[in-house]
């Protein structure tokens, strides 16, 4: 029944914007996702929240992968909101969610009060690797639509990625206020997890046990190392290239396999931002994270240099 809701207020959305000014047309599409957010986020046992091109993708596969492990279930599937709980009614509900439609649907802009007594998994990046790879998934992947609905450049605008990056709308310095939003609610939060981008990049099998451990899981030693075996660059790019995950959609789907520019799993690489700048404008980049960005996630110089 509820997705055959879904799909009429999906309709009927589209149907009645045709007719709204295009401000309208896009409020009354957030609210629709939004309202589709709210369902899972009532429905769920856990919450896995990022920002955008943060690694969210990545880290699906890992968690799919060990849920397919421990449970025997095909590994070319990942996992989305319910279908492997469907496949096994002992593997949660997890809400996979970039915390934007949700919060403007509830009215808690300014705080995390839709997370405080939610088991919840924050994944960080540092803002300007983030920033970058917005730009990517802007020029290549994302679709018109979208990137109007949330303040994008306009579609094909011809702007360079610093010019990108330097965006109020969803530049960095979007980027650093939805990481401070997060920072100054950290205490809230009564379940909660922080995984790092760079440390499971770092420490794959390391920082996964925490997060299945979290979940409610073994931490089984062989799982791991399977898990940061499958979900490498390498073979991921390969299995993309292959189409692997065809029965997810295009979440791991390349837009052109012979443009590698336009792959979900491009470079992965951590502190990649400075290969796209000049080192006056690294500089510059650098400086706002260090000015603007609160001390929680171990982006600012201060917090590298006592680490």
């Amino acid at each position: 029944m509820h997705m055959i809701i879904k799909r009429l207020i999906k309709w009927l959305v589209r149907a009645i914007s045709v007719f709204l000014p295009e401000a309208k047309a896009h409020e009354l599409q957030r609210w629709r996702r939004g309202r589709e957010e709210f369902w899972k986020y009532n429905h769920c046992q856990y919450i896995f929240a990022s920002y955008g091109k943060s690694g969210r993708t990545w880290v699906r596969v890992m968690i799919s992968r060990y849920y397919q492990l421990v449970y025997k279930l095909p590994d070319n599937i990942l996992m989305g909101f319910d279908n492997f709980t469907r496949l096994n009614g002992d593997i949660p509900k997890i809400f996979f969610t970039h915390d934007n439609y949700l919060r403007g649907y509830t009215g808690n802009v300014d705080s995390k009060q839709d997370f405080y007594s939610k088991k919840t998994v924050l994944l960080v990046r540092n803002p300007i690797d983030v920033a970058v790879s917005q730009f990517f998934q802007w020029k290549y992947r994302m679709r018109p639509e979208k990137k109007a609905m949330n303040h994008y450049p306009a579609h094909e605008a011809d702007i360079s990625v610093y010019d990108f990056v330097k965006d109020d709308n969803q530049g960095l310095s979007h980027i650093i206020e939805f990481l401070n939003n997060w920072a100054r609610e950290l205490p809230k939060i009564q379940h909660l997890l922080v995984v790092r981008y760079e440390d499971l990049r770092s420490h794959p099998e390391q920082e996964m046990a925490k997060i299945v451990t979290f979940l409610g899981l073994e931490a089984t030693t062989d799982y791991l190392r399977d898990t940061a075996e499958f979900a490498s660059v390498e073979n991921l790019r390969k299995k993309e290239q292959e189409n692997y995950f065809w029965r997810s959609g295009s979440r791991v789907q390349a837009k052109d396999v012979n443009d590698p520019n336009t792959f979900k799993v491009r470079k992965a690489k951590v502190g990649g931002y400075r290969d796209y700048f000049d080192d006056d404008q690294v500089a510059e980049l650098d400086a706002m994270v260090d000015s603007f960005l609160l001390p929680a996630f171990g982006y600012t110089s201060t917090e590298v240099a006592e680490a």
